[in-house]
């Protein structure tokens, strides 16, 4: 159901025949759920949504007579409405998720590679339809210009101050979150770790596009590889991300242990590992996502005596994690999207007041 308590309205548009059909019969289990339409083509699509109205769209990335990023830009453009994307599991189809999302999809799922695999599917797909109907779309979310800030062209911490760790979490909306705040980030930052809600084969491609428009190098991390200043390494999809130390040295520990929260990799996995092994010296963020996962972990690294932040409601596509971590007192403050990279940074380098050491605003 949508948060008005009606059934979510989805119109499924690909143009293969049998996946429209796989698609309704995974979606129409859901009493929640109810098909209203499918389209082979865009320009059938594009009619079906002014008729039909749907709450959200499904959207293969490669389409016929107008490619899936075309379609979607118009649907921004003309009529906001929640897309989730089907996209192919090969590295073109990563490469074009991730630019459909930039472009406003709220969400995607990876096409199943044999029909054995939609039984998985539905597990995945129902929620976030359900998920990317209560979003409040915005035609595109931009800081106004006059108020953007400008990325700090160095890290300059307080004397005597420790070398700080920053973990962040992200879920839905993250990719379009991280690299707003990323990219305002100086290249001689402190060291980042990220766990983002994302499935094998996407994080490399996420990864490398980070890499290229960011000032901070950005790596899919690997296994014991060392944590430094100026580079940011994201949990690779399927596995967890750990901080550990070896010697006196922080490295990423990567793990395919049991989901923690329904995840892997997952946020609060990062987080509690970062209050065990780091802590005070980290500085934690929650942004955009369905669920709770991160809340627990952010308020362990609160507790231990790390400055935490949240992505606030007005700016996060979807507020369910960082409402979460701010209602048990995982979160210090909260901040919009682009004001929180200002106080992480400020956080690191001492010009904030200790964190409290206990949950609790």
């Amino acid at each position: 159901m949508s948060a008005t308590g009606k059934k979510v309205r989805v119109l499924i548009v690909d143009d293969s025949t049998l996946m429209r059909q796989l698609l309704a019969a995974v979606l129409s289990v859901d009493e929640g759920i109810e098909v209203v339409g499918e389209a082979p083509d865009p320009f059938d699509a594009r009619e079906k949504i002014k008729a039909l109205n749907p709450d959200v769209v499904t959207l293969d990335v490669e389409m016929p007579r107008m490619n899936g990023l075309d379609f979607l830009r118009k649907i921004m453009e003309l009529r906001p409405t929640p897309v989730v994307m089907i996209s192919s599991l090969t590295q073109a189809g990563a490469d074009t998720t991730l630019e459909a999302l930039e472009i406003g999809a709220v969400d995607f799922v990876a096409k199943p590679a044999d029909n054995s695999a939609m039984l998985q599917l539905g597990g995945e797909l129902i929620p976030k339809i359900k998920g990317a109907a209560n979003t409040r779309l915005r035609r595109r979310v931009a800081a106004p210009q006059q108020r953007q800030p400008v990325a700090r062209k160095s890290f300059v911490p307080a004397r005597g101050s420790v070398d700080k760790l920053i973990a962040i979490g992200a879920s839905t909306g993250g990719v379009e979150a991280l690299k707003a705040v990323l990219m305002l980030f100086p290249e001689d930052a402190p060291p980042i770790v990220i766990a983002q809600h994302m499935p094998e084969r996407f994080t490399a491609a996420f990864a490398r596009r980070l890499d290229g428009e960011c000032r901070m190098r950005v790596h899919e991390a690997a296994h014991d590889q060392p944590i430094e200043r100026g580079h940011v390494y994201i949990a690779p999809g399927g596995h967890h991300l750990e901080v550990a130390k070896r010697g006196s040295a922080l490295v990423c520990a990567l793990n395919d242990g049991p989901l923690v929260s329904g995840h892997r990799p997952s946020v609060d996995a990062l987080f509690n590992s970062v209050a065990r092994v780091v802590a005070p010296n980290a500085v934690g963020a929650i942004l955009t996502g369905m669920g709770r996962d991160g809340a627990s972990g952010l308020l362990a690294m609160r507790k231990a005596g790390c400055h935490t932040f949240g992505q606030d409601e007005g700016t996060a596509l979807i507020y369910g994690m960082p409402r979460v971590a701010w209602e048990i007192g995982a979160v210090e403050s909260q901040h919009g999207l682009f004001d929180i990279t200002e106080a992480i940074l400020n956080a690191c380098a001492g010009k904030n007041a200790p964190a409290m050491a206990a949950a609790g605003h």
